[in-house]
């Protein structure tokens, strides 16, 4: 493998996050040269290119955290970006909903949280007005979210990367090249990949269901370990696509990790419903059957993947069992929407979220980037990432221009 020329910054991870990082770097340094590296023979082909499609608003995030800070200001520069590139999207609305009494405490924490966020237009409706937005649904009130929305994500991607290209002919993008090693010298590092060696000034990894591993391989000491987790989705058949006019949400349940199932119009015409949280044996298995012996291991031998599962182990055990069964799976649909039957569903795609596990069971829930030497990692981008992934590529670019030389 014969040594490349000299890059000042490679983006490791060509998912959202890695793609818009590297766009607001160009955008900010257009004289500098930058690598995108993905190991896929395509961008966002993994989180990005799964997930359910949609702009969250803010309103369920802790006031004041990163999350809730990148997700507004996040949402409002993705609509922007959609809107100027001509992006499938449609800033549609959804309505969460409660179903019974014991929800509405916690409906008023969310829609406090919501005010706090500065989530634009949110109100709490009564049972007839939620009606009124989408007839089929069953509830005893909820509350309005205008500005959420939905977005082909995988087609930001695509341009984001695009725009970079654009920007400066000398960057470029690598596919289908897995990054094995990260090699520090006195002034630059060399990064290894399956099938060549490219030097670079600074390294920023976006790796996403990777980002414990490419973590290691930069010598970050890290407690937390990713563990992948797999969401199944139903389709609604052509006839039950009525039943869905934009987004229904739950009332999510605080003492769950997970929002729980939804149901999401897609930007092309399909809808969702879902996903559960079944623990995946493969890290990037979107098959329920699908396995990886180093996966598998990594998993079932962190102690905080089995605290994470005594923890919830009735949640666990439900969710997995509705992963196997489309009549209970059709049961938790029909909490929203009474009038769902079996032929009104149907098998749809999966995705896999990474989640970064403390040693006792708990979810690392707000964003996590971290500065070593020459390198930034981004080491938890849960949901709201994909909507947030400007905002997150701001925040690298500002992380960037403190600790790295940029000006040259």
């Amino acid at each position: 493998m014969k040594a490349q020329k000299l890059y000042d910054i490679t983006i490791v991870g060509g998912g959202i996050v890695g793609a818009a990082t590297a766009y607001k770097l160009q955008l900010k340094y257009p004289h500098l040269h930058l690598l995108l590296i993905e190991k896929e023979n395509e961008l966002a082909a993994h989180q990005t290119g799964n997930n359910s499609g949609v702009i969250h608003s803010g309103l369920y995030y802790k006031p004041g955290s990163a999350k809730a800070k990148n997700c507004v200001d996040g949402r409002k520069q993705l609509v922007k970006f959609a809107r100027e590139y001509g992006i499938k999207h449609d800033v549609c609305g959804k309505v969460v909903a409660a179903v019974e009494e014991s929800e509405l405490p916690f409906m008023d924490k969310i829609f406090q949280n919501g005010l706090a966020n500065n989530t634009e237009g949110i109100e709490k409706i009564n049972a007839s007005q939620l009606k009124e937005i989408e007839p089929f649904v069953n509830s005893i009130g909820g509350i309005w979210v205008p500005c959420t929305g939905i977005v082909d994500f995988r087609g930001t991607t695509e341009k984001l990367a695009e725009l970079v290209l654009a920007k400066q002919s000398k960057s470029k993008i690598v596919l289908s090249e897995k990054v094995v090693d990260c090699v520090h010298e006195a002034e630059t590092s060399t990064i290894i990949t399956s099938k060549n060696k490219y030097k670079t000034k600074h390294v920023i990894f976006c790796g996403g269901l990777q980002a414990d591993r490419l973590a290691k391989k930069d010598n970050v000491k890290l407690k937390e370990k990713v563990v992948g987790f797999r969401g199944d989705y139903y389709n609604l058949t052509e006839q039950a696509k009525v039943k869905v006019k934009n987004l229904i949400y739950p009332m999510p349940n605080p003492a769950f990790p997970f929002l729980g199932v939804h149901f999401t119009r897609m930007v092309n015409g399909d809808v969702e419903c879902g996903p559960n949280a079944v623990l995946t044996f493969k890290r990037e298995g979107y098959n329920k059957t699908d396995f990886n012996i180093k996966d598998t291991l990594d998993a079932l031998s962190y102690s905080g993947t089995w605290n994470l599962l005594f923890n919830h182990t009735k949640f666990a055990i439900n969710e997995y069992r509705r992963a196997f069964s489309k009549k209970l799976f059709l049961k938790t649909l029909q909490r929203l929407i009474p009038s769902l039957t079996m032929e009104d569903i149907e098998p749809g795609r999966a995705g896999v979220r990474a989640m970064l596990l403390k040693e006792d069971g708990k979810m690392q829930d707000d964003f996590r980037i971290e500065y070593k030497e020459r390198s930034i990692h981004v080491l938890n981008a849960p949901s709201p990432a994909a909507t947030a992934c400007l905002a997150i590529g701001d925040r690298i670019s500002e992380m960037a221009t403190e600790r790295f030389v940029l000006d040259s």
